[in-house]
């Protein structure tokens, strides 16, 4: 797992830029704007151009010309994009009642676009796979697996809800579901880095130009975890699991640099 203040791709870096101008408030930006806190972030000005001229191309912005400069508009796609995003950061485990979703799909050997957005889109809602075709989470709800499936019309899927004998069989189904080993490593080598950091980041949160770059870098360190992470109750949670720490950890720090981070963007976009 990328610690927080190591170097990452530009490509990750900036919808983590784009998610942190929205919780501040901000939904246009000039482009000039985005260019300097891409520098602020390591990312050369021509490459921030070149990821911006991409997320375009995906609908992530409109643009207007004011003069001889282009402001950026956050679109509905960017934002609904960016604030599924921020609702995972901050979503809690829910109490474990004994009652699992099941998801079983068929898609046409030929329809690989769909096959491939649905397992996706499973992965992102907390589900693992059992079989191929059958997956599993531990929450009973279905509603986003219900708007899931109206936007798949290609896909045949039925959502059900289904319990095991008892805990040690549910136990049994998270081993098979998942292979938490790796991401359990990552999650404690994730929390000993912030520990060993606290107090950087706490002076950090002083400094608004310090305090924005660390916190973007910090969304993007812990934003690695967000399509591996199942979150589960803690009664199926491998033993000395340290996902529930790292999320308290990152919501600790993450608020505590949001007090000056906005600083830095009102402070530019005066400018």
């Amino acid at each position: 797992m990328t610690p927080p203040e190591s170097p990452a791709h530009p490509r990750s870096l900036v919808p983590d830029l784009l998610g942190d101008l929205d919780r501040s408030g901000i939904g246009e930006i000039r482009l000039k704007h985005l260019v300097t806190l891409g520098e602020e972030l390591g990312i050369p000005g021509p490459t921030m151009r070149v990821t911006l001229a991409r997320l375009r191309e995906r609908e992530w912005f409109d643009v207007r010309r004011e003069g001889r400069e282009s402001v950026y508009i956050f679109t509905e796609t960017c934002l609904t994009r960016l604030r599924e995003g921020a609702r995972w950061f901050h979503r809690e485990p829910r109490p474990w009642g004994g009652e699992w979703a099941m998801v079983i799909y068929t898609v046409p050997e030929s329809d690989r676009h769909t096959r491939d957005t649905l397992r996706k889109q499973l992965v992102w809602l907390g589900f693992g796979a059992l079989a191929p075709a059958t997956w599993l989470r531990p929450d009973p709800s279905l509603d986003d697996v219900n708007a899931l499936a109206a936007g798949l019309p290609g896909a045949r899927i039925t959502p059900l809800t289904t319990r095991t004998e008892g805990l040690s069989a549910d136990r049994a189904l998270v081993e098979q579901c998942w292979d938490l080993a790796p991401l359990a490593a990552d999650y404690e080598r994730f929390v000993r880095g912030l520990r060993l950091r606290a107090a950087e980041l706490e002076r950090a949160a002083g400094d608004p130009l310090r305090a924005a770059t660390a916190r973007i870098r910090l969304v993007n360190a812990y934003r690695n975890f967000a399509k591996r992470d199942p979150r589960l109750p803690a009664e199926l949670q491998p033993a000395g699991w340290r996902g529930d720490e790292a999320r308290r950890l990152f919501v600790r720090f993450h608020t505590t640099l949001g007090e000056h981070a906005a600083e830095r963007y009102h402070e530019l976009l005066s400018q």
